[in-house]
């Protein structure tokens, strides 16, 4: 068979090429999977850690209920369990003995934003700024900086996303949510959190009277299952 060469001119060649990777590129443009690869600006909220390992974190979200973080200390003193505390800047500011002793004992420190604002509200450099103005807080009283944001009322959006995620900050909601605030009962607590424990569970609480009164409970039945009790982090390691 007879291959047929057709000569082209250099410019013709050069458009050619040109049109070809325009075709291309909108074919990728008009995929999905290639927007959410080419987009570098798509960021996660973080449900549960590892699902591979029987840990269990705990997540305290601190900005009142004051009078019942320390009883939670002595519970967890006693129990030699470290959790993840998220605090609220007011609070860190307000309370800087406890915050020491929270890290005295080995407890992780998470930021919770400054004024416990609805952070789906605020624009970018409102969502940074309640953020840094509680790692500083938070630094110059403990020397830790934190790493992990909790948005309040568990309201977040993109913008808050990417505020968290431009200061080095992974943003941090929960697989398991006691609803303690809502103070309808020990029972109650104890319950939502042994209907599905797992690997990787994150646990949401609050420091309330009926909390401080579960607490030992929970452990108990839990360590009973196999799980161990831990950070936030402790559960993100592979």
């Amino acid at each position: 068979m007879k291959v047929i060469f057709i000569p082209f001119k250099r410019n013709t060649l050069a458009q050619i090429l040109v049109i070809s990777f325009a075709i291309v590129l909108l074919l990728l443009l008009n995929s999905t999977e290639a927007i959410s690869v080419l987009n570098p600006e798509s960021y996660q909220a973080i449900y549960k850690g590892n699902d591979t390992n029987p840990i269990i974190a705990f997540e305290c979200n601190v900005v009142w209920g004051t009078e019942h973080v320390g009883p939670m200390l002595d519970i967890f003193k006693e129990q030699d369990i470290q959790i993840t505390f998220f605090i609220g800047g007011e609070w860190a500011r307000d309370n800087p003995d406890l915050m020491k002793r929270m890290v005295a004992e080995g407890h992780e420190l998470g930021n919770h934003g400054y004024g416990h604002k609805h952070h789906n509200q605020l624009n970018l450099e409102e969502n940074r700024k309640e953020i840094v103005n509680t790692e500083k807080e938070i630094e110059s009283t403990t020397g830790i900086k934190t790493t992990l944001f909790a948005p309040p009322y568990g309201e977040f959006n993109e913008t808050t996303l990417k505020a968290a995620d431009s200061l080095g900050y992974k943003t941090i909601m929960w697989s398991i949510d006691t609803i303690d605030w809502r103070r309808d009962g020990i029972d109650k607590i104890i319950s939502r959190v042994m209907k599905n424990p797992h690997n990787g569970a994150l646990v949401l609480m609050h420091p309330t009277p009926d909390t401080v009164t579960a607490l030992p409970v929970i452990i108990e039945k839990l360590q009973a299952l196999d799980y161990s009790i831990g950070t936030v982090t402790d559960t993100l390691l592979n």
